[in-house]
């Protein structure tokens, strides 16, 4: 599904977690391919976006390179990848948007298709996330990757108010459709959690081209 600039709607990249697993590495940096994770990120969106910010905490200058706008969370303390998503849907309202795509930045092979796929699989709320299949071949949801409508903010607001962080939760709340990827050649979802990952990901670089993930 093609799109024009009119259609196109702005896009979040999540750059807040700690990288824990990755020794509290700031992940959004970690290079892969010559280039780090967050400039994989952008070139995967942009085409498929009006307008790209990067939520994080910490100092925003460390994005200064991308050019573009860096989102802090509304509540304080980590409070996880919800309050980048409530971060996400009040720039888009700034914008004059009425919907944001979200995406984790420690997906260096995200579909290029992911945008109109969204939009096309959206649920009554306008809402949808993307799956892909397990290693048992089950659909799995990936909550973080959604086509979220500006007018449900004030419910997350709440939502995360009352002290809710599981996206997963939230999102089932919000009746989305989804967006279902194949995982052939890999999983477009493969995330880079620890240095084995990283690994993983440098050689599916190597010969890896970006290309739609349509499922069959």
């Amino acid at each position: 599904m093609e799109q024009n600039a009119s259609q196109r709607v702005p896009a979040v990249i999540l750059a807040g977690g700690r990288g824990a697993r990755m020794g509290g590495a700031d992940k959004a940096l970690l290079p892969l391919a010559g280039r780090p994770l967050v400039a994989h990120l952008i070139a995967r969106l942009a085409p498929q976006c009006a307008r790209i910010a990067i939520n994080a905490g910490g100092d925003p200058g460390r994005f200064a390179f991308t050019g573009l706008p860096v989102l802090g969370d509304e509540m304080q303390g980590q409070p996880g990848p919800l309050a980048g998503i409530l971060a996400a849907l009040d720039w888009a309202a700034g914008l004059g948007a009425s919907a944001v795509v979200t995406a984790a930045v420690d997906t260096p092979f995200l579909p290029t298709d992911l945008v109109p796929r969204l939009r096309g699989a959206a649920g009554p709320s306008g809402a949808a996330v993307a799956a892909s299949p397990d290693a048992e071949g089950e659909m799995r949801l990936h909550p973080v990757f959604g086509l979220w409508p500006v007018a449900a903010r004030d419910g997350l607001r709440a939502w995360l108010a009352a002290g809710d962080r599981k996206v997963m939760l939230w999102a089932q709340s919000q009746r989305v459709g989804v967006a279902e990827f194949s995982a052939l050649p890999f999983d477009p979802f493969l995330n880079v959690n620890t240095p084995e990952d990283l690994s993983l990901a440098e050689s599916l670089a190597v010969r890896s081209r970006p290309g739609p993930g349509r499922a069959g």
